[in-house]
């Protein structure tokens, strides 16, 4: 019986998108939670080329024992530079989380209507960026449509805010769609189903490849091919194949979520040697990953990572100042 909700990637409606909505969800961009104090745009600023990291994805996991904790998001942003992404390299990733009471400035004490679209405009608290979403500190000069960076208000202006830039004019780009955003679409979380027969399969293959590799003192030579084709596949990088089959029964997950679980590693190692523990004091724990095929679902080529293992505090602290930064861990698939 699977522990593991999974994750899949759903066409919706752009409203069922806003922050009111709560929702989880893959690039556009971000819904904040709280709308003030947002990560500043350094935070956001890619260490290596020193350009604004992308939201990569967000999903909505509250802590229903915790009242500060009624609502609660955690948020990934990456660097989409190739050149700065490295194997097995976290440097060029973020990870903020962030929660709220049921009773907060933001958002009403009931639940939001799931059939009827609705209407909201977060920048009545904050400024947000015209293309990306994010806090913004810059604006243009003539029309005041906010920015969080240099670099965005340039792309912006050649995508589209030349034509529409104006004294007068009020459009600072909310609910458009950027060529610089990954492809947006809702989070569905499900449990995980198995098929009993795919666990166990890859596990009695490995036995009975050491068996077999016992049995023969190492030497193979009079070992059938057909036995031998059978154990290759499992006996050259075993983690890789425990993933594959383990993914094989949910092909199109994009990510897994296993609150103070164990990551679904791709390769034997690296692993994270100590994580660290939450500017609050306590222990950080894994709660999601991101999986290879989030990737291909929002057509992106130029970053490249096996999984993301995002690690959080298992006290989900709050109070003080701002989005709470996490820890995120990189592994590459193995050479």
């Amino acid at each position: 019986m699977s522990r593991v909700d999974i994750g899949f990637a759903e066409p919706c409606e752009p409203w069922r998108l806003l922050s009111t909505q709560f929702p989880s969800k893959l690039g556009g961009k971000p819904a904040w939670l709280s709308l003030k104090d947002l990560p500043n745009a350094e935070t956001l600023q890619c260490t290596v080329c020193s350009n604004p990291k992308t939201f990569l994805c967000q999903v909505y996991a509250p802590h229903e024992d915790c009242e500060n904790n009624f609502h609660r998001s955690v948020y990934i942003f990456a660097c989409r530079n190739a050149t700065c992404c490295k194997k097995n390299d976290n440097t060029t990733f973020a990870v903020f989380r962030d929660n709220l009471p049921r009773l907060n400035d933001y958002y009403s004490f009931d639940p939001p209507p799931e059939d009827t679209p609705t209407t909201f405009n977060p920048q009545q608290w904050q400024k947000l960026c015209a293309l990306c979403g994010c806090g913004a500190e810059k604006s243009c000069g003539k029309c005041k449509t906010p920015y969080c960076s240099r670099q965005h208000q340039v792309l912006h202006w050649k995508e589209s805010h030349k034509t529409t830039c104006s004294d007068t004019s009020s459009d600072n780009g909310a609910g458009k769609s950027s060529v610089h955003l990954l492809k947006e679409f809702e989070l569905v979380i499900e449990p995980e189903e198995l098929e009993a027969k795919q666990e166990v399969d890859v596990e009695e293959q490995l036995r009975a490849c050491d068996e077999l590799q016992r049995a023969t003192g190492g030497e193979l030579a009079d070992v059938e091919e057909s036995e031998l084709d059978r154990h290759a596949a499992v006996d050259g990088d075993r983690t890789f194949t425990r993933f594959r089959k383990r993914v094989d029964c949910n092909p199109e997950q994009v990510l897994r979520y296993e609150r103070d679980g164990e990551p679904l590693w791709i390769a034997e190692t690296p692993r994270p040697e100590e994580v660290p523990q939450c500017e609050c004091g306590a222990r950080r724990r894994f709660e999601f990953q991101v999986m290879p095929q989030f990737l291909a679902t929002v057509n992106e080529h130029e970053l490249d990572f096996g999984v993301l293992a995002v690690y959080t505090c298992e006290k989900s602290c709050w109070g003080g100042k701002g989005y709470k930064k996490e820890f995120i861990f990189k592994q590459d698939v193995a050479d």
